[in-house]
């Protein structure tokens, strides 16, 4: 009995130490289970509450980094500019600032130039970059592209330069020929002499303050605001008008076309403001006109063309002028550019024309593109949307031109302008 009795009080010994042993190991469990582990702490429960939803509404290029330099928040931005890649901050400068503002909790800013991603010519992304620390253990990266914002920085630098210069020229002149007119009060020749190059100059510079005002407004101005269907022959009409006089001072003759059921441009409307498609297609024929020989000619044509948007009107103005080089051909709408300075001298030109023609085209949803040969001649092409609704109205058949219409109206400046109308 005593050896039974010792055997059943080791066995339950033996149960309440095992019992026991469970117990301990099912509260380890426990608190092992809720012990953060190394992966969490990558989570976007790292974040104190509401930075996520702060991050992603902002514009700039957002990236929070950890202890370890790791990312553990980047917007699509920063992904976008190129500064994370595999997890990790990809910019030397910004990494060397987030570990400064880490170590003594500064707030620092800073500006650079960075590589743009995927382009071969060396050109930089402009950038702003600013750090600051994020609670106890996370920093912070703002980053802000200034790309754009210098590239208008330095365009409108560059406007204000070529103004002043411009308005430097005429104002000169005036001031010297009115003291030689001072100078020569007893020589009424020379007086009249000196009153004439002040008429010029004097027109020249009031032809400049208005091209000025005219391209502010049309930079500034929505077209849409005032738009209507505006009769293409009469635009034709007026920009002919506006170039009369010189045109018949230098013999020049010049030809009006179109692609419509009696050969012109009577059934062909464009949607927009009058007033600045008037001063556009007259830019285009003054230009022509001043840049071609005597007894040459100048054509305007224009046709319906067909487009996946919907139709356009094309005006083409052709002269058989100097021609335009290749390496000017990209840059003459910009503005005060001048392909011969010297010949714009003479002429009166200010370099702002084929920028307001740029512009007007642009605002009205069109374009204007340029062929030109040098010795050959120029062909300016205003193409532009067409009044739609005028044009289910008056659109008849034979006035259709197909996609396939091969006619050179914007290629060879010498092509034949279909049933021209010579005007004296």
């Amino acid at each position: 009995m005593d050896v039974n009795a010792a055997v059943a009080a080791a066995a339950a010994i033996a149960g309440l130490c095992t019992g026991v042993i469970a117990m301990l190991a099912f509260r380890w469990s426990e608190r092992d289970q809720a012990r953060p582990t190394r992966t969490s702490l990558h989570t976007d429960a790292a974040l104190p509450p509401g930075v996520d939803t702060v991050l992603s509404v902002l514009r700039s290029s957002a990236v929070v980094l950890d202890e370890s330099d790791s990312v553990v928040k980047a917007s699509s931005a920063a992904y976008a500019l190129g500064l994370v890649r595999g997890g990790k901050l990809a910019v030397e400068p910004m990494l060397h600032m987030a570990r400064d503002t880490r170590r003594d909790g500064e707030i620092r800013q800073v500006e650079l130039d960075l590589p743009r991603r995927g382009t071969g010519r060396g050109e930089a992304l402009a950038v702003s970059a600013r750090v600051a620390p994020l609670g106890s253990r996370l920093v912070l990266l703002l980053v802000e592209d200034l790309t754009e914002a210098r590239r208008i920085e330095a365009v409108r630098r560059d406007f204000v330069a070529n103004v002043s210069h411009e308005l430097k020229t005429p104002v000169g002149a005036l001031s010297l020929l009115s003291e030689a007119v001072m100078d020569a009060s007893d020589d009424p020749e020379a007086v009249t002499r000196f009153a004439g190059r002040m008429q010029i100059e004097a027109t020249r510079l009031t032809n400049l303050v208005q091209e000025l005002i005219d391209l502010s407004r049309v930079q500034n101005d929505n077209p849409l605001e005032d738009a209507e269907p505006v009769r293409v022959d009469e635009l034709v009409a007026e920009a002919i008008d506006r170039s009369r006089q010189p045109a018949s001072t230098k013999q020049i003759t010049m030809a009006v076309g179109g692609s419509g059921p009696r050969g012109s441009t009577a059934d062909l409307h464009i949607w927009g403001n009058r007033g600045q498609l008037a001063a556009a297609l007259g830019n285009l024929v003054e230009n022509a006109v001043n840049y071609s020989p005597a007894r040459t000619r100048v054509g305007v044509s224009a046709r319906r063309v067909s487009a996946p948007g919907g139709d356009l009107i094309e005006i083409a103005v052709t002269d058989q002028g100097i021609g335009i080089s290749e390496k000017d051909r990209e840059r003459v709408f910009e503005r005060f550019y001048r392909v011969d300075p010297a010949r714009s001298r003479a002429t009166g030109g200010t370099g702002l024309g084929l920028a307001i023609v740029k512009h007007v085209a642009a605002s009205h949803g069109g374009e204007v593109t340029v062929w030109s040969s040098e010795g050959q001649g120029s062909t300016f092409t205003l193409r532009l949307p067409e009044a739609g609704a005028v044009r289910d109205r008056t659109t008849t058949g034979p006035d259709r031109v197909d996609e396939d219409d091969d006619r050179p109206y914007d290629t060879d400046p010498n092509a034949e302008i279909p049933a021209p109308e010579v005007l004296p």
